[in-house]
């Protein structure tokens, strides 16, 4: 495996068993007849079962469990763990005796435990606990939001309007009417490591925690390449040209549907001007400081989130293993 796939969500090799999604009669005996083969998605949030060691994992329950009596009809078949069958299914309308003000937050710190689950089972933010999981449960779990997510905001034909249904083991939504198929939508998005000499180009968005600083993004748009994305991203956002673009690593990101590639450019120019459309703020920050930054010594300044690709770059730019 190479260094790049180590990155959270990439590198656990699970098999997707696509020639599986057609038969649903297969599909449905595989669900009711093994143990713990369901993961609840409640709202985004995966149920967890945290772990006597600190660690966290999906929160598996089997296809008749009383969690899944408020589960709607979209089951998603994620694949084989290692010859078990993996699925995920929405139960968003449970109700919980109190919602949180910040459900629809940038980060939801709070968590919710369904009466009928066990007691160490939790609903919780997966962006809180990405970097606890291991390699197959991030790669399951960020599937089964990233798809699940996708049939709750495309339930209607977008050819002539009408309500569709499930197929293909919940990798297909078909229209009865005019017969179109639609399929779940991955958005490609560069993530830049601009560098000029000793020095990153960062930038921060308005919402975002304070003093959080991360790479700049941008979606890849129709008719791009990705380096050609890369340097128009970067000029957009920070004025910024940039020349040489090399690919480094890529992500998915299930927040709520991106693929995330990670890639070096190298700045032809060092002026900074910020467009407040798009970004926040922008600085360069050199090695030295963004090694007391990843430390914990910046009063002004916070590191981009554990787990995320922008993170895996900037740790790996400075301890100089990028290749």
């Amino acid at each position: 495996m190479k260094h790049a796939e180590t990155v959270t969500f990439g590198g656990s090799a699970l098999d997707r068993a696509a020639h599986l999604r057609a038969d649903q009669a297969h599909l449905q005996k595989l669900r009711e007849s093994a143990e713990g083969t369901v993961l609840p998605i409640w709202r985004g949030k995966p149920l967890l079962r945290r772990m006597s060691d600190g660690s966290v994992r999906a929160g598996w329950v089997n296809s008749g469990h009383s969690v899944l009596e408020d589960g709607g009809a979209d089951i998603v078949f994620l694949g084989l763990d290692d010859g078990i069958a993996r699925f995920a299914q929405d139960i968003s309308q449970w109700e919980p005796e109190d919602l949180p003000d910040t459900l629809n937050d940038f980060f939801d710190p709070t968590e919710q435990h369904h009466p009928k689950a066990p007691p160490d089972h939790i609903f919780a933010e997966l962006r809180g606990v990405m970097t606890a999981l291991d390699p197959r449960n991030a790669e399951l779990i960020a599937t089964a939001k990233a798809v699940l997510g996708w049939h709750a905001s495309h339930k209607f034909c977008a050819q002539c309007g009408q309500a569709t249904h499930t197929s293909q083991g919940g990798w297909q939504r078909d229209c009865p009417v005019c017969e179109a198929h639609h399929f779940p939508r991955t958005d490609p998005v560069v993530i830049m490591l601009i560098t000029h000499g000793n020095s990153v180009l960062i930038g921060r968005s308005p919402g975002w925690p304070e003093g959080m600083y991360s790479l700049l993004a941008g979606f890849v748009e129709p008719g791009e390449t990705i380096e050609a994305a890369v340097r128009r991203e970067v000029f957009e956002e920070a004025g910024i040209k940039v020349g040489a673009v090399s690919y480094l690593s890529s992500q998915p990101w299930p927040f709520p549907s991106s693929l995330m590639f990670g890639c070096h450019g190298e700045a032809l120019s060092t002026e900074i001007t910020v467009d407040p459309q798009e970004i926040e703020d922008a600085k360069w920050v050199t090695r030295e400081e963004m090694m007391d930054v990843f430390a914990g010594n910046s009063d002004v300044m916070k590191p981009a989130r554990a787990g995320a690709i922008a993170h895996f770059l900037l740790l790996n730019w400075l301890a100089d293993t990028l290749d």
